[in-house]
């Protein structure tokens, strides 16, 4: 079988299109670039889609944490606490088993049991959870002056928020707020190898990579071709996300910019 052929029956086969049989022998390199490859489209849908969701609630419980009112600040504090303090590993099991179990009683949780949607709301908790930390630490280096510059301007409320306070936050988080980004991409390599099964062989990037290695009993192949994608995945959210730094501090002088740095999480 050629490369193109087999790029052909596996490009999508991490979304059920394409040949139906994973390959059993004589595994070609073509055959390990192209399934891996296929699986990551699932490492991008949980990660583009968590991201964005928690980078909303993330904000808002930045906020809850920095309010005044008792009843919001505890709540907050402890769901950045709840995922914070518990490994996504675990995260992921006890989701799973936790829809299970409701799917019986309660049809509605059916769809959860999948890790298109059940994994997908576990990354969002804990990024939002992680996320939040970084931008409440944000808010609290707010300089005094630029919230008392909107005071003399007559900004208040929901004004003085959007102008000055959420902006003048996004900047001052936005490197940390890179590597939490960076780390849950790499995060979602656990979601097929935690709770959520992987039906009809449809996985991401690490099940494909996983199964090669156990068939091949080498995974000296399968495994730096996952790290490859999954570099190559970085240097895009470092890309994507230098520019929206560039655009936070376009204001500033060139010497008093934030640089990006990428600091790796060795424990989550």
């Amino acid at each position: 079988m050629s490369c193109t052929q087999t790029i052909a029956d596996y490009a999508f086969r991490s979304l059920g299109y394409g040949e139906r049989l994973l390959p059993r022998s004589d595994f070609t390199l073509c055959q390990q670039f192209t399934l891996i490859g296929s699986g990551m489209i699932w490492n991008i849908y949980f990660g583009v889609l968590a991201l964005l969701a928690g980078f909303v609630l993330a904000t808002a419980v930045a906020m809850g944490k920095a309010s005044l009112n008792p009843v919001l600040r505890k709540l907050s504090e402890w769901f950045v606490f709840l995922f914070r303090g518990s490994p996504l590993f675990i995260q992921f099991f006890f989701a799973y088993f936790l829809f299970l179990s409701l799917k019986g009683a309660y049809p509605f949780f059916s769809p959860l049991t999948s890790a298109a949607w059940g994994a997908l709301i576990v990354l969002f908790l804990n990024t939002a959870a992680y996320s939040a930390e970084i931008f409440h630490g944000a808010l609290q280096s707010i300089p005094k002056g630029d919230t008392e510059a909107a005071d003399a301007y007559g900004l208040s409320g929901w004004a003085r928020f959007r102008r000055v306070v959420w902006p003048t936050m996004l900047r001052l988080a936005w490197p940390a707020y890179t590597n939490e980004a960076i780390f849950l991409f790499h995060a979602t390599t656990l979601v097929f190898f935690a709770g959520f099964p992987a039906r009809q062989q449809k996985g991401d990037a690490l099940y494909y990579a996983n199964y090669f290695a156990d068939k091949t009993f080498n995974p000296f192949i399968p495994y730096p071709i996952l790290a490859g994608y999954f570099i190559l995945l970085t240097l895009v959210v470092i890309g994507v996300f230098g520019l929206v730094n560039r655009h936070l501090n376009r204001h500033l002088p060139q010497e008093e910019r934030r640089k990006l740095r990428l600091r790796p999480q060795a424990i989550r």
